[in-house]
């Protein structure tokens, strides 16, 4: 688990570097950094989605998972309920706080080191993944915090939670989690990224955390099918 405590560790850091710059930075170059992690979340998640598409095994198993996560998260009103969680103790812009955590999260906790690199820990005792992700959300945690504030920093737990869930599956199971499953994952968290970028960026609010139970689909979907094997 050093990778992911390394990790954890990193944005705390970036996070109170980022706040303490938070209240020196005027408006229009928060407007600047607002707009450049809208694009770089659409990159980032365009990226990762088409780069798996060739590795899916069932192409139309990542449309049935966000229409059925979306219904259900909507349902839910997880983005909702997040949303006003994390804001009601903000005192001004209401939504922004919300709105840099739940991309924040997406963007440290889906994709393709967060997700491989506590596999590859917990198989290979190799943190190097890891280790290059803590380096990258560093970098990420300051500007997050530089423009949204120390509250940046709630992100550091989950990301906690989410490495250590696949650290802990790899462990007790290491077929549990094959190429085919993460490149689904991959696929939904890629489409769920370039969304909060489009919210980011203001053209669409497509409310990502609605979304996330999808990732629970294909996990469900292959472990039917190990099911069906056995």
């Amino acid at each position: 688990m050093i990778g992911t405590i390394v990790n954890t560790c990193t944005i705390i850091a970036g996070s109170i570097v980022g706040a303490l710059m938070h209240k020196g930075i005027d408006e229009k170059y928060k407007d600047v950094l607002y707009t450049a992690l809208g694009l770089a979340s659409v990159a980032i998640g365009l990226n990762a989605t088409i780069s798996h598409f060739s590795q899916s095994e069932y192409p139309v198993l990542f449309i049935v998972a966000l229409a059925v996560g979306g219904v259900v998260g909507t349902w839910i009103d997880i983005d909702g309920r997040f949303k006003r969680h994390v804001n009601k103790r903000s005192q001004k812009q209401q939504s922004q706080l919300g709105d840099g955590l739940s991309t924040a999260i997406l963007l440290y906790c889906i994709g393709p080191l967060s997700m491989l690199g506590p596999v590859i820990s917990a198989l290979e005792n190799d943190h190097t993944f890891l280790f290059t992700n803590a380096t990258l959300d560093f970098v990420s945690s300051i500007v997050f915090a530089s423009t949204y504030g120390l509250g940046m920093v709630l992100a550091a737990p989950v990301l906690f939670c989410w490495q250590g869930l696949f650290y802990l599956v790899a462990t007790i199971s290491s077929s549990a989690i094959n190429d085919g499953l993460m490149a689904e994952l991959l696929i939904i968290g890629g489409i769920m990224i370039m969304g909060s970028g489009l919210s980011l960026l203001r053209l669409k609010d497509c409310k990502t955390l609605n979304l996330l139970p999808a990732l629970l689909v294909p996990v469900l979907w292959y472990a039917f099918k190990a099911l069906l094997h056995v």
